[in-house]
């Protein structure tokens, strides 16, 4: 040192006295001024100056830091290392920056947990501790070494047929894996496992049952399995989870109480539909309906597809909503319906949920089926009312379908109607192989007796015949038809067909039976009023039953019908003139 500078030592104050909490409260009021004075004051402070000659040697030499040490990796670490590498290197770069409940967070979670999956799909541990686990949407990442061992060795033991009780997370972490397929060897194999493990555990915990019936059955649907859910169900006793699904029925049977609420044709209001004929209506709708199924099942055409289809309103839908699902099968365009309000629909790899509605056009279809067949069956039996049904009723649409397959709707319904009419009324005479042989020894017998010696005369005894034969109650004289016997004539009577006497005055007691409504009906007709179904509508009638209820009095009075129906009601024009006088 190249000059001698004499200090007086300065003891430093303690922590808690008064110099040091004067010189430390300075400071850092210094240090809090965001802009630094011109002059600062050094004075009221105290500072020691220390030097150190470099000359000096100094024996002092800084200790080595060790490197760090880690325990061996065995090599369930080494594995279980390698898992978690995945997730380091798969995910997206916007990974860091999603929130934990959002979307795409959710599926880049559920895409590592797919790849860890089927990384680690055929591991097992026998870890003899346990560590339990509970997070909200489970995977591995977030587990230690030691819950891994844990869920390792549980989930081994579960494949093996011991299903002991754990952790929840570590559960729903096991149904993720089935989800997704992942140690099983197909589908089918994996829904059973499900229902296997659930029976089981839900002895130990009823939470996992609310998502497992949600679930269950979008697996159903995203794997396309061979089985009809139905079937599945009622095989594993689950109807009563899914009542609205077991109760529909996939192939609508549009049997006669569906029908006749759908139709536009109000066919239960109709005059002809009585108790008396209802069994016939019903058995001859059964066997039209079976032959135009079947005609159009020929030409590739379903009827339920005329009458209902899913509807155009629908929403975009996601499998296995509320677990760690990702989905790696490319889906065909395709439609599974499990009940009128689910229909899920597949296009593009992209589903929807819709549900099935009725269309107006089936409606009408349905309606015209109904009352052709009952015009026809009127008139097979020779009903008092006739019914016409108009075809144009009919979407074009439809009768193009129908045009283009060769099949003309009219005809098809006018044969069946007849063709069940006749087998139902044919009559079918059975006879067993003994009873032939009865008949035949009696005939032979008859055949004995019949025969007479030639010389033998037969005496005919006139006077007793003609006492047998049935008289005319006026003429006392056998009816029409003779019988010969030697040179003799006699009537023998037959049966005559009873005719009515004819009205005298008909139109007359015509006018005084129908209603006034009735009558104003047929004066608008007569006006050229078109419109008739609103008349109908402004006087609170159905049109059908006004014009049953003229026909039936008309019938009564004068024999016939004077109008008829189709879409509209028309007057007959062989009774116009009669109608005209009627009605002023």
């Amino acid at each position: 040192m190249s000059e001698s500078i004499n200090h007086e030592p300065y003891k430093i104050p303690a922590r808690n006295s008064n110099k040091a909490y004067e010189a430390g409260f300075q400071l850092s009021e210094l240090a809090s001024n965001k802009k630094a004075p011109d002059s600062v004051s050094f004075e009221p402070q105290f500072f020691a100056e220390i030097e150190i000659d470099s000359a000096i040697n100094t024996s002092f030499k800084p200790a080595p830091v060790p490197p760090p040490t880690h325990p061996a990796m065995d090599e369930k670490r080494r594995i279980f290392k390698s898992m978690r590498e995945l997730s380091w290197s798969n995910h997206s770069s916007s990974y860091q920056n999603a929130n934990f409940y959002n979307k795409q967070m959710q599926n880049e979670n559920s895409r590592i947990f797919y790849k860890q999956a089927v990384f680690m799909k055929d591991f097992e541990d026998d870890f003899t501790e346990t560590f339990p686990f509970s997070a909200y949407f489970p995977h591995y990442q977030l587990m230690s070494y030691e819950q891994l061992r844990t869920y390792f060795t549980w989930r081994t033991k579960v494949r093996n047929g011991y299903i002991g009780e754990t952790s929840l997370s570590y559960v729903f972490v096991y149904i993720y894996e089935l989800l997704n397929n992942i140690g099983v060897n197909d589908p089918a194999d994996g829904l059973n496992e499900m229902i296997s493990f659930w029976n089981v555990y839900k002895f130990y915990d009823t939470t996992i049952e609310k998502y497992l019936l949600k679930w269950i059955k979008d697996y159903y649907i995203y794997y396309r399995l061979p089985k009809p859910f139905q079937e599945f169900l009622c095989e594993n006793r689950l109807q009563k989870y899914y009542s609205n699904i077991v109760e529909y029925e996939p192939d609508v049977n549009f049997d006669f109480e569906y029908v006749s609420d759908l139709s536009k044709y109000k066919i239960k209001q109709s005059s002809f539909y009585n108790e008396q004929t209802n069994q016939l209506i019903r058995d001859c709708y059964n066997f039209v309906l079976s032959k135009l199924k079947n005609l159009l099942k020929d030409v590739g055409i379903e009827f339920k597809d005329l009458i209902l289809q899913p509807s155009k309103s629908k929403s975009v839908w996601t499998p296995f909503r509320g677990a760690l699902f990702y989905s790696t099968l490319q889906q065909p365009d395709r439609q599974v319906v499990l009940s009128e309000n689910e229909v899920y629909l597949c296009s593009q790899n992209t589903w929807y949920l819709g549900t099935i509605t009725t269309l107006e056009s089936g409606k009408h279809l349905i309606g015209y089926i109904l009352k052709h067949m009952e015009a026809v069956l009127r008139k097979i039996t020779n009903y008092k009312k006739k019914l016409s049904a108009n075809l144009n009723a009919v979407n074009d649409e439809i009768q193009q379908k129908f045009s283009a397959a060769g099949i003309s709707l009219e005809e098809v319904i006018t044969e069946a109607v007849q063709e069940f009419y006749r087998e139902k009324n044919k009559i079918v005479i059975s006879v067993s192989a003994s009873a032939l042989d009865k008949i035949r020894l009696d005939a032979l017998g008859t055949q004995e007796k019949l025969i007479v010696p030639e010389n033998d005369n037969i005496i005919l005894d006139l006077g007793s015949f003609m006492e047998a034969l049935p008289m005319n109650e006026e003429m006392k004289e056998p009816k029409e038809s003779t019988f010969q016997s030697e040179d003799k004539e006699m009537d023998i009577p037959t049966l005559a067909p009873s005719h009515s006497s004819a009205f005298t005055d008909g139109w007359t007691s015509l006018k005084k039976a129908l209603s006034e409504t009735e009558r104003n009906a047929l004066s608008a007709l007569l006006q050229g009023n078109k419109d008739i179904k609103q008349f109908a509508d402004n006087h609170g009638v159905m049109l059908e039953v006004l014009a049953d209820s003229i026909n039936e009095k008309a019938f009564d009075h004068i024999g016939d019908n004077i109008l008829g129906l189709d879409d509209t009601m028309t007057l007959y024009d062989e009774y116009r003139e009669k109608i005209i006088i009627m009605v002023e």
